[in-house]
Order: structure tokens, then C-alpha cells, then sequence
């Protein structure tokens, strides 16, 4: 099964008709509710030698400061396993554990 086809099964988009990783929101809900299996799909997606792979990079490193996610330290420790030049000054998004209504 390829990387696509992982993510395209992920139970993180219960509330989606499919999977399009152009969309923001769909990318979000993966990196906060994704499995394991859904991560190294998407970690996988962003190692491959293309451009593609360094927008996916970029958009996950956006989306990391804009809206809270599961995780957010893991995710930039992984940009910067893949080189990605990582702000190491510039926080997160992070939840302060209350709910909001």
C-alpha cells in the first residue's frame, strides 16, 4: 500500500469525503489525529526528492504556528531531521488544555 493510500484511510478524517493534503485543514487533522501509520505516511511524503515534498515541509511547518496540534515539538524535530530550516526560536501553537466553546 503506498503513502496515499495510508493517508487516504486514516480515521483522523472521519469527517472528510477524502483525502486532499492540499488542503489545510485535512493536513491539520492528520498531524493532530493521525495514527503512527498515517504519520510515517506523511513523514515518508515529505523525505521524497521533490518539490512537492518541500511544500508539504513548508505547509506543515506553517500550519505548526497557526493552529494547535497534537505533538507540535515532534513534528518540528522531524522538519528538522529532514533539513528544513527549523526557527528553534518561535514557538508552536499550543493548547492550554481548556476547552473552547
Amino acid at each position: 500500500m503506498g503513502h496515499l493510500d495510508t493517508l487516504a484511510k486514516s480515521r483522523a478524517l472521519w469527517n472528510r469525503d477524502g483525502l486532499n493534503l492540499d488542503s489545510d485543514e485535512v493536513l491539520a487533522q492528520i498531524l493532530d489525529r493521525g495514527s503512527l501509520e498515517d504519520w510515517q505516511a506523511l513523514y515518508a511524503l515529505m523525505t521524497a526528492p521533490s518539490p512537492d515534498a518541500k511544500r508539504l515541509q513548508q505547509r506543515v511547518w506553517s500550519l505548526l504556528h497557526e493552529v494547535e496540534v497534537g505533538r507540535p515539538y515532534f513534528w518540528i524535530a522531524a522538519l528538522g531531521s529532514l533539513g528544513f530550516p527549523v526557527d528553534w526560536s518561535r514557538r508552536p501553537r499550543e493548547s492550554d488544555g481548556q476547552a473552547s466553546f
